[in-house]
């Protein structure tokens, strides 16, 4: 009867046991590609090229769409052409607008079906230029985008790489308020400023 007893007991053990493992191999087996659309608002300059490689070699991601103005340093198609040759499923191409262009008028194509939109978008700051001189310029810069994707996707999470990020982010979030979407889908991205903050604290 005492053997009966404890062999339920050892059955009860064994069995969280051997879900956990279960769990932890799921786990460790690699998700298959996923059907994310990111569009690279800015793709072609010095931050968006890099951002945009990453982007195309994320498994999870299957369209990628490369965004910028006719004046940068390469054309987006260009980039675009680049990362195509990639050994990865994701598709890439490439979108131009002119200066002086507003954006709404030409990323219906781009932006339509996107989750993601990554934003690193306008001026560096440069000598003499306040703080609020940046912001007018470049609030301007991302007002443009950001309404466009207010139109053509409006449930995407759009990542701000815009300065200053602390002024633009509330200020584009207030945006979406007034047109009655959800202000959380702005985010402000913050990681180079801790990198840099880490090495001098380091240092």
């Amino acid at each position: 009867k005492a053997k009966a007893k404890a062999e339920p007991k050892a059955k009860a053990k064994a069995e969280p046991k051997a879900k956990a493992k279960a769990k932890a191999k799921a786990a460790k087996e690699p998700k298959p590609a996923g059907s994310f659309k990111v569009c690279v608002c800015g793709g072609a300059g010095g931050i968006g090229q890099p951002l945009s490689l990453l982007m195309s070699m994320d498994p999870n991601v299957s369209e990628l769409c490369i965004f910028d103005l006719s004046v940068a340093m390469v054309p987006p198609a260009g980039v675009a052409a680049d990362l195509s040759h990639i050994e990865r499923k994701c598709s890439v191409k490439g979108y131009v607008m002119e200066v002086g262009k507003n954006p709404i008028d030409f990323l219906e194509e781009c932006l339509t079906g996107c989750h993601l939109v990554l934003i690193p978008a306008g001026v560096p700051r440069k000598p003499g230029m306040t703080r609020d001189d940046l912001f007018k310029t470049n609030a301007d810069i991302a007002k443009g985008i950001v309404e466009a994707c207010a139109k053509f996707c409006p449930t995407a999470v759009l990542g701000m790489i815009v300065n200053p990020v602390n002024s633009v982010v509330p200020a584009m979030a207030e945006l979406y308020k007034k047109k009655g979407l959800d202000p959380m889908k702005i985010v402000g991205i913050t990681t180079l400023d801790v990198v840099r903050a880490n090495k001098f604290v380091g240092e």
